[in-house]
């Protein structure tokens, strides 16, 4: 314990020095959002790792930066918080008889707005010294007093603007049904299973081996560093799909009732893979597939792969139900349906091969990915991205790639409220999802279908109809004469993977590697440092799948490009320098992603490899992703236009969905509309102008897959995903 807590002293440490070092360089080269962005990052980083808690954050102070920045603009576009009569709240916006420069008094009610809010919300917090001094450490340096807190606007202060956007976030903050006001508490869930005790072998106390089970550590180390009082962590934010949304619909809702609660499931994509239902090959297939990737973490084997755009990424559709699953990822070897591009289109060059040992680049997509590299929660890694792309010096800052440019300002601010938008839907679709589902996570599954035994051959030894599917080379009976058999046979007849051997094989993480071989099943853990072991709450649906898939949908809309800047992006990882819980990588890593979509389909892969998810958490997420994403864009774009007027009603419905041989559109007003189906690049399929109310668009020429449905008439234009099975 002591080591890991001097490993988050000198964090804080190192952190603190940089941020003084950026804030009187860098950081004067970038707009005000931008500095403010870095302190709030900072402050996820510093405090507890809640990726839900995290992108309502960073929604609602970008959201508030926007407000800022509108407020000044001659009223082209609709504020968000202030004069909104679809949040309920009261937080008009009287006379503001600003005089002033314009930009220093967007800057000053910026900088007032996103102090305030921080303090508030971040205290408390673990970091709450750090952060308070960085916040504080901003304010000194652009010259605004702390001390002016009057939210008293009528007299033309900026300050005053700023603290009264600031406090109309924090009322509705505790409105939202957050339940900010008890730090997030869960209000009724309880967990169905009693705790998995992760140093001791096997699952002998799960009673639902479909529901989620809490895990119980010597010491539980959140990713953000923090040391959690008490070993087992609760559920996070089971109850989270309840909390106001940005651009989630009405009709996005499915609401259940368990325990006399009302979980409501935002695009509900229906129950996972069940063991001991009609679906229990696949529950065992999926589980049994994380268990043989854990096999491919070692950089010693011999597998080499180009991890270049040239062999991965440029994945055209996904797997439209469960049976298809084995056919995109690749059980043996690892990987999906990636099929790669030859050429740059942004350069007109072919794209460099990278071969790397697989084992490395496994490791490296699975630690970049978990959190981000810096552990500001996966929305707030995407900030982070969206930051990098704004760097970039190929970079035209024009929405949507066209138009005249816009300030950096602009751009930070329009860009930053469109992702904050996204990660905060994101986050309430997943985890209303998964608080309904409840569904259990790798190592509980792997643990309790290998204490049952094996489900492949009743004629042979431990055999069990709910234990683990036997592959050869990956999962295998222990035999008398095996290595693990034990010095009395007493392993005999258990089940054996060939999997990352965890924790217990290393002493030192500067220069001890785990490595991979044959070990109990029993004792199988993911690959994830030992005081962490899984994250807090239920698999079902990935919120990395969602969120990432969100974000790059929301990248590809606000840039007019699917591709990043100059066709590729980039992180790279230092040889023996970037993991974190075991040396490596042996050798330099660079993580390429020819698009937005190429990384989030990445970052989907690498939760795979780290024993976080089976495929069935993954899909759905990424498929859900879609439709978040390119609703929050639109709903935005609709604030920047100024044509948000009341409360928002669906003009079109779809259903149903999935569909099979055809989908019926049915609108409440437009009669005259035109369709389209598009694939996940973009490319037309089908297209129908409509003259009817109602209509039966038939699929027979559509093939199985994951597509969107575009409906456009004279005063909408409406996207959502659908799968074609």
């Amino acid at each position: 314990m002591s080591f890991e807590i001097d490993i988050q002293v000198t964090r804080v440490l190192f952190n603190l020095l940089i941020f003084l070092l950026l804030s009187f360089s860098v950081k004067a080269q970038h707009s005000i959002a931008r500095q403010w962005n870095e302190v709030l990052l900072e402050a996820i980083r510093n405090d507890l790792a809640r990726p839900t808690v995290h992108a309502r954050n960073l929604f609602h102070i970008s959201a508030g930066m926007y407000d800022s920045w509108n407020t000044y603009q001659d009223n082209q576009g609709s504020s968000y918080f202030l004069d909104n009569p679809t949040l309920q709240i009261e937080c008009e916006l009287g006379d503001f008889p600003f005089t002033g420069n314009q930009l220093e008094g967007i800057e000053e009610t910026m900088s007032y707005m996103t102090y305030r809010l921080l303090i508030h919300r971040f205290e408390g917090s673990p970091g709450e010294v750090t952060t308070y001094f960085k916040a504080d450490s901003l304010m000194d340096r652009l010259g605004y007093a702390t001390s002016v807190t009057s939210t008293d606007y009528s007299n033309g202060s900026a300050a005053a603007l700023g603290n009264y956007i600031a406090s109309c976030i924090i009322n509705y903050g505790l409105e939202d049904e957050s339940n900010e006001v008890n730090d997030y508490e869960n209000l009724v869930y309880e967990s169905a299973n009693e705790p998995l005790i992760v140093d001791l072998p096997g699952n002998p106390d799960i009673t639902d081996a479909n529901r989620w089970q809490p895990l119980t550590l010597e010491v539980f180390i959140d990713q953000a560093g923090n040391i959690i009082p008490g070993s087992t962590p609760d559920f996070l934010s089971p109850e989270w799909g309840s909390v106001t949304p940005f651009a989630l619909k009405e009709s996005d809702i499915t609401t259940y009732m368990r325990d006399g609660f009302s979980y409501q499931v935002a695009h509900d994509p229906g129950a996972p893979p069940y063991l001991g239902s009609d679906t229990d090959e696949d529950y065992k297939w999926g589980f049994s597939l994380v268990s043989a990737w854990s096999s491919h973490l070692d950089h010693t084997d011999g597998v080499m792969w180009d991890i270049s755009p040239k062999s991965i990424g440029n994945i055209t559709s996904y797997p439209a139900s469960f049976e298809n699953y084995p056919d995109f990822y690749d059980f043996e070897n690892g990987g999906d349906g990636s099929e790669g591009r030859i050429m740059n289109p942004i350069t007109n060059t072919p794209y460099a091969e990278q071969l790397v040992p697989r084992g490395d680049y496994a490791r490296v997509l699975a630690e970049f990915w978990a959190d981000g590299p810096d552990s500001e929660t996966p929305p707030g890694h995407w900030y982070t991205i969206l930051n990098y792309v704004s760097d970039h010096d190929l970079i035209e800052k024009k929405l949507e790639g066209t138009g005249a440019e816009l300030s950096d300002l602009e751009w930070d601010v329009k860009t930053y409220f469109t992702l904050g938008g996204a990660m905060h839907d994101a986050a309430i679709s997943a985890w209303g999802i998964k608080g309904w589902y409840d569904y259990i996570r790798p190592i509980s599954a792997i643990r309790y279908m290998a204490d049952k035994g094996q489900s492949t051959d009743d004629t042979m030894p431990s055999f069990n109809a709910e234990g683990i599917s036997l592959v050869d080379g990956f999962i295998e009976l222990v035999e008398t004469g095996d290595a693990l058999a034990g010095a009395g046979d007493e392993n005999v007849g258990k089940i054996k993977v060939k999997a990352w051997r965890g924790p217990a094989f290393i002493n030192n993480e500067e220069t001890d590697v785990a490595g991979v071989d044959w070990i109990l099943a029993e004792d199988w853990v993911p690959y994830q440092r030992p005081s962490f072991v899984t994250p807090p709450f239920a698999g079902y649906v990935s919120g990395h799948s969602t969120y990432s898939s969100a974000a790059a949908t929301v990248l590809t809309a606000l840039t007019g490009s699917e591709f990043f800047p100059g066709g590729v992006g980039e992180f790279e990882a230092k040889a023996n320098e970037f993991l974190v819980f075991e040396d490596g990588p042996s050798v330099d890593v660079v993580l390429q992603w020819a698009t937005y979509q190429d990384a989030a389909d990445q970052c989907s892969l690498s939760r795979i490899w780290g024993g976080i998810h089976p495929p069935a958490d993954d899909i759905p997420g990424r498929v859900i992703g879609l439709t978040i994403g390119q609703e929050a864009f639109d709903k935005a774009k609709d604030y920047f236009e100024g044509t948000v007027l009341g409360i928002e009603q669906n003009a079109f419905t779809a259903y149903p969905i999935p569909a099979q041989d055809h989908i019926f559109i049915r609108t409440k007003s437009d009669t005259y509309y035109s369709l389209r189906i598009l694939d996940l690049q973009g490319r037309e399929i089908l297209t129908k102008e409509v003259k009817q109310p109602e209509y039966r668009l038939s699929l027979q020429t559509v093939e199985t897959g994951v597509y969107i449905l575009e409906i456009v008439s004279h005063s909408s234009k409406e996207r959502l995903t659908f799968v074609k099975q």
